[in-house]
């Protein structure tokens, strides 16, 4: 059986004349996957990774790449059984990376076409990571895992084999990782002549207990050098126990390499503050702000510090926008940066003092990231829902792009994929909402399709044109089936007010938005009404369960990934509880229970308990009972598929097992499938072609793509 299953994943290893003409699970797993990109000094040349995967030994590994900014031949710069990463260049035009090709995390450099390798380093720490160059080339800084608490061991001394884990206060696990005796910490080290590091690293956090960057999929981005090289920034979250779950207060802390000192600039924010970025004289510091403690998806501002007047301005006031991956222009007078408008992420402009904010580009595509290459040029990482990254070179002044790199020309020229539409949908409360319909390749209108509702996580993360390894809707349609991808309320890239609008209403308006969605495009005669299933992950998964007891017959199959089953249960669960606090209005026992709950949901502003004054509000009534999935479970009457992750500390596995049970023990036709080493998300090769071969099959018991009968 174990060999049956091994020569199918590894079919992809096939000539690909051999292969399908359509999109399957294990061609994703051909692509090359862009990473970093780095300009050089001169701007002549970007260097990037590319991570490409062996599916039959169920890994992957990135190599270095370059391409002439100004178009060209790419050049690939390693090729090892090892990943190359954290890209850096010195002011001489060499390059510098990380490589564990010795057997440990050291630091190389090489000249710019690839030649002249050699080993810098000799670090000890096996967590070294993350490591810059000051632009003057003469100091690093790096990440390494430093101890800062006891352990078990340290406790009990006599009992070396016993294995638990042992916690006083909240925040003891964080993503996929649970929290141990080490902490990550900036260090600081000098550069010789020779560009090896000299002397030894100085840990700018020596005593504390807190990461930097913040912890556990935070980068290099959250840490930046002065152009002079004395002064460094970075992010952390100086927060422990129950304040540390319930606030997203992160700070960007400034170290003095000639004082030894550190200084909080951020003080006084409530919210996460992150990614620094100096300004190229030196004499301000960008970074990107959040207001609200809590809400993770608040507005990105842009907040620009000023060393000489020690004032903070928020660039950006006035703006709906929420930005990313700021940059300065080379004279200081401008800022650049990515955010979401809909359904896209685009480049905008504005200047570094304040003022009009300009948007550079427009279409219906990504740019994910981006590095500046002139005064009116950029490199951008850029993908649409059916063409994975590649780099291209935007005007700065006109927003037109040229191809720099076609990574996947080949594996994509024999793939034919659908159309993708953006259309608008009129909501129940008379709003027009995007919503994006990806078709079948061969689509023929004449026919009736199969058609999915697809539910969004996040759950403010957009729908835009990113290209999925997870949930790619090409790949779905490619199945025969019709893709329904609403931006419903809650989602980034249409106003405050939309993207806002889901704390405290999970039940209400988002599921109303699903439900427009799906039913306006249900009257198209391709679609098959007697066909349509609902799916989605994560906060999506939550909206299948929820659906799941409100449907009405609408749809004959769910499934869903990592869904939050029974909100009360999960509140003190999951392991960022603010996230949990802010979006359902608050903690399960805050609500006040009476005999009449209908009666208790309209008067509990006006009860009063006693002498005491009702500590809740008809939200957080609402959530944990109008809004809670697990009370409905009692009218699901439709097959559903219930995938989750061991290692999800965002929606834990209870979570899954509930839904699971709940359906079995109800009758309901059902299945688990269960991944007992991956997390929120299914990352793994094998595992990931294993988790579309078991969601399609479900799919086609369910739903029967395999005959399209004709549109009446």
């Amino acid at each position: 059986m174990k060999k049956a299953l091994l020569a199918l994943l590894t079919s992809a290893s096939l000539p690909l004349a051999a292969q399908q003409q359509t999109l399957t699970p294990e061609l994703l797993w051909q692509l090359g996957r862009l990473g970093e990109l780095q300009v050089s000094p001169d701007r002549k040349t970007v260097a990037f990774t590319v991570t490409r995967y062996d599916l039959g030994a169920n890994r992957g590994s990135a190599d270095i790449y370059s391409v002439p900014v100004g178009g060209g031949k790419v050049q690939q710069l390693t090729s090892t059984p090892q990943s190359e990463n954290t890209l850096n260049w010195r002011p001489d035009g060499k390059l510098t990376y990380l490589s564990n090709a010795g057997g440990s995390t050291q630091l190389f450099v090489m000249n710019a076409d690839g030649s002249g390798k050699q080993q810098l380093s000799d670090f000890k720490d096996e967590s070294l990571g993350n490591l810059r160059y000051a632009p003057n080339g003469r100091f690093i800084l790096y990440t390494q895992d430093v101890k800062v608490r006891k352990n078990l061991q340290d406790l009990y001394p006599d009992l070396p084999k016993a294995d638990a884990k042992l916690y006083d206060e909240l925040f003891y696990r964080h993503w996929t990782q649970w929290e141990d005796d080490q902490a990550s910490h900036v260090f600081f080290q000098p550069v010789g002549d020779d560009g090896r590091p000299v002397g030894y690293g100085k840990d700018v956090q020596a005593g504390e207990v807190f990461d930097a960057p913040v912890r556990p999929l935070a980068g290099a981005e959250q840490l930046a050098f002065s152009p002079d090289g004395y002064l460094l920034a970075y992010t952390s979250r100086k927060l422990s126990g129950r304040a540390e779950a319930l606030s997203t207060n992160s700070d960007i802390y400034l170290y003095s390499v000639r004082e030894g000192s550190t200084k909080n600039l951020s003080e006084g924010l409530g919210g996460y503050d992150v990614e620094p970025v100096f300004s190229p004289d030196g004499g301000q510091v960008a970074w990107l702000s959040m207001a609200t403690p809590g809400f993770e998806a608040d507005r990105n501002a842009i907040v620009v510090h000023d060393f000489k007047t020690g004032q903070r301005q928020d660039v950006t006031k006035g703006s709906e926008l929420s930005a990313a991956n700021v940059r300065w222009s080379a004279d200081g007078k401008t800022i650049y940066f990515l955010a979401v408008v809909a359904g896209t992420e685009q480049l905008f402009a504005v200047p570094s003092k304040g003022g009009k904010i300009r948007q550079l580009t427009e279409g219906l595509q990504n740019y994910n990231a981006f590095e500046l290459a002139g005064p009116d040029a950029a490199v951008c990482n850029r993908t649409t829902m059916q063409s994975p990254a590649e780099l291209v070179r935007v005007n700065l002044k006109n927003g037109k792009e040229v191809p720099l790199t076609q990574l996947n020309a080949e594996v994509m020229s024999k793939v034919k994929v659908g159309k993708v539409e953006n259309r608008r949908v009129a909501t129940t409360d008379g709003k027009q909402m995007q919503v994006y319909v990806i078709y079948p390749p061969d689509f023929d209108p004449k026919q009736k399709y199969p058609t999915l509702l697809y539910c969004q996580g996040g759950p403010q993360s957009p729908i835009t044109q990113a290209f999925s390894y997870r949930w790619n809707f090409g790949l779905m349609a490619a199945q025969g089936y019709i893709v329904v991808a609403p931006n419903r309320r809650g989602l980034p890239g249409f106003g405050r007010q939309w993207n806002d609008q889901i704390s405290g209403d999970w039940g209400g308006q988002p599921i109303q938005d699903y439900l427009s969605a799906i039913d306006a495009v249900s009257e198209e005669p391709y679609v098959d009404k007697d066909r349509r299933g609902c799916v989605g992950a994560s906060y999506g998964g939550y909206s299948v369960y929820y659906l799941a007891g409100h449907h009405k017959g609408r749809f004959k199959t769910f499934i869903a990934h990592a869904g939050l089953y029974d909100l009360a249960s999960w509140y003190p669960t999951t392991e960022e509880t603010f996230f949990a606090h802010h979006d359902l209005g608050g903690a399960p026992w805050e609500q006040i229970t009476s005999p009449n709950e209908l009666q208790q949901a309209a008067d509990v502003e006006k009860m009063v308990n006693g002498d005491r004054k009702a500590t809740t509000n008809t939200s957080i009534y609402r959530t944990y009972t109008q809004f809670n999935p697990q009370r409905f479970v009692g009218t699901w009457d439709t097959p559903i598929l219930v995938i989750h992750g061991g290692k999800d500390f965002r929606v834990p596995e209870s979570q899954g097992m509930q839904a699971f049970g709940s359906a079995q023990l109800r009758g309901i036709a059902s299945r688990f499938l269960y991944f007992p080493n991956e997390g929120h998300w299914i990352q793994k090769p094998q595992n990931s072609v294993l988790w579309n071969r078991v969601f399609f099959d479900w799919l086609g018991r369910t739903l029967k793509p395999g005959t399209n009968p004709p549109a009446k």
